[in-house]
């Protein structure tokens, strides 16, 4: 396919993602509503891992990971799926679909923040700061909106989940980025799904934590879950890869901007416990402009941040 071919392809993929994985976070706010949150990500995972994993085996010959690869794939897989999927997915019983996809893409901050004090990389020059400023002051206009609240005691521990989980993804980002296994990236995520699918369904299946009986799950709930699946967790993923690698990192991570507005704008259409105001809006627009300051100013020196995903 000729250049210009593959980078309008590129642009839709873009599109495909940002509104894909921008409607996955309101997805999942209508699955917790009926199944237990990590029942439902657990399931999401294992099937989506299923038909990756299955995918690789038979029609690209791969074999099953060697012992060393599953050992990182057990870490990446408790840091991106057991934590941070399946906890944002829990915090979505508490807080909006809008701050939940939000407080997702503070993850680079977070990211930074390792790098720099942890790693001694990533010096900090006035335009990270002034993002890091720029990212808090949003936030902070955000976080006052919602604490009008009634239920004041959830939405804390909704975004005390949040913020776990998005601790949890950038330490996972951190540790991807440093670990370079000889294994296939969307392999390796296949394995990694299925392994936190396992250890989710132990967790919910044998302790007080709820559970549902499979026959008992309703056609609406696996209409949900298929979306998510599908949608979610395979096609939305494959259109990033895609249009990363179609377009420059730069424009391709500019979903990471669009999806919380996406999610933003849904909820309050769908859940009549969510609602859009001014403050929200603005707040948000600021924060989004901060980590957008952050990962221009790491751009100088090295590719983009890679965003995050529900």
């Amino acid at each position: 396919m000729q250049r210009g071919g593959k980078k309008s392809l590129g642009y839709l993929a873009l599109v495909g993602t940002s509104i894909f994985w921008g409607t996955t976070w309101v997805a999942a706010k209508m699955g917790v509503e009926r199944l237990p949150p990590l029942q439902l990500s657990a399931m999401r995972q294992f099937m989506a891992g299923i038909l990756i994993v299955g995918f690789y085996m038979i029609f690209r010959k791969m074999r099953i990971p060697t012992a060393s690869q599953f050992a990182r794939i057990f870490v990446m897989s408790m840091l991106m799926f057991i934590i941070a999927n399946a906890v944002s997915t829990w915090s979505l019983k508490y807080i909006s679909t809008g701050l939940a996809a939000l407080i997702g893409a503070l993850y680079p901050l977070n990211v930074v923040l390792i790098e720099r004090y942890f790693f001694g990389k990533k010096e900090f020059n006035r335009i990270t700061l002034l993002g890091f400023v720029v990212g808090l002051a949003g936030i902070t206009i955000v976080f006052r909106d919602h604490l009008q609240t009634p239920d004041l005691s959830g939405f804390i521990i909704g975004l005390g989940m949040a913020l776990v989980a998005n601790l949890a993804w950038s330490i996972g980002t951190v540790f991807l980025a440093r670990d370079k296994q000889e294994i296939d990236a969307n392999y390796s995520l296949g394995w990694q799904m299925l392994t936190g699918a396992l250890v989710l369904t132990i967790i919910s299946r044998f302790t007080s934590i709820s559970f549902i009986p499979i026959p008992e799950i309703s056609v609406k709930d696996w209409m949900v879950l298929s979306f998510l699946i599908l949608f979610g967790s395979i096609i939305s993923f494959s259109l990033f890869i895609y249009s990363m690698k179609a377009l420059p990192h730069a424009i391709a991570s500019l979903f990471a901007y669009i999806n919380p507005i996406v999610a933003m704008l849904l909820g309050p259409l769908l859940f009549a416990d969510e609602r859009l105001s001014p403050h929200i809006i603005s707040g948000s627009l600021i924060t989004l402009g901060g980590v957008f300051l952050v990962n221009y100013s790491i751009r100088k020196k090295e590719e983009i941040i890679a965003p995050s995903e529900q």
